[in-house]
């Protein structure tokens, strides 16, 4: 087999993992069909916003449709505060109104006399806005480092020479989750880390503990069994790279007032 079909490979599978890492993350819009007079319509509400009021629409649903927003702080037992939808530039709108910084709104909205999600209402998360400057080098360094890491892996199944490509995986995983990581976290939220030991995000978590695989892999290198090492890292970084992005991230306590890790 020929090193550019390794690429292909290797390519399919990231962005496999890509897409299906983004769909499944708690940040994602949650898809809803709404059903009025046969006809199916459509919706994404939004589970992330930045410092600013956060508009719900109701994309398509005709004007003469009665819709309502219902929502309140998370995690509390608050009553659901009701705002009506407003027919604003061609189609229907409702705001969700800023928290602060990791705070959450849980809402689900009424169409028609019927309530959307059906099975559990929605949760939002919102953030400060992350510059692109920094946010773009570390979700490409990132997934660099996950297309290098199945390179590495189909060379080693292959019997070629991987040494070179490990190194660069470790290089790239460090600058891209170490670096770049801290740095979206701390603009995003304010801290730098809240991985193990200092809180639960598993972003941060499971960075960290592909990261440690790696570096027993690179640490191991001149041992005959050290392909093994490598396959087991990898199968990490897949494993765990599959977990949803955001998930048991920073929040806020409307109790205490203050920012959980």
């Amino acid at each position: 087999m020929k090193k550019p079909v390794y690429w292909i490979l290797a390519i399919i599978i990231t962005l496999v993992l890509s897409i299906y890492q983004r769909m499944t993350g708690p940040t994602y819009p949650k898809k809803v069909s709404v059903e009025l007079d046969g006809e199916r319509y459509k919706l994404k509400l939004p589970r992330s916003g930045v410092q600013q009021d956060q508009v719900v629409t109701l994309k398509d649903v005709p004007s003469s449709t009665k819709a309502q927003l219902h929502y309140r702080r998370y995690p509390t037992t608050n009553d659901y505060t009701t705002v009506d939808f407003t027919w604003t530039d061609g189609e229907w709108q409702a705001v969700l109104p800023v928290q602060p910084v990791a705070g959450k709104l849980q809402y689900y909205i009424t169409v028609a006399g019927n309530d959307y999600p059906a099975d559990e209402p929605v949760v939002i998360r919102f953030r400060n806005d992350v510059p692109a400057s920094i946010l773009i080098p570390h979700i490409l360094l990132m997934f660099g480092a996950m297309l290098l890491a199945v390179y590495t892996f189909l060379l080693v199944v292959t019997r070629k020479d991987y040494s070179f490509w490990l190194k660069l995986t470790v290089g790239t995983l460090f600058v891209g989750g170490f670096v770049f990581g801290p740095l979206v976290q701390h603009a995003a939220f304010g801290p730098w880390w809240t991985g193990f030991p200092y809180g639960t995000d598993l972003t941060d978590n499971k960075t960290l503990i592909s990261f440690i695989f790696f570096v027993a892999a690179l640490a191991t290198l001149k041992w005959k069994y050290n392909k093994w090492v490598v396959c087991l890292a990898v199968l990490i970084m897949i494993t765990v790279f599959t977990i949803p992005h955001s998930a048991y991230g920073s929040e806020y306590d409307y109790t205490t007032q203050q920012l959980k890790k």
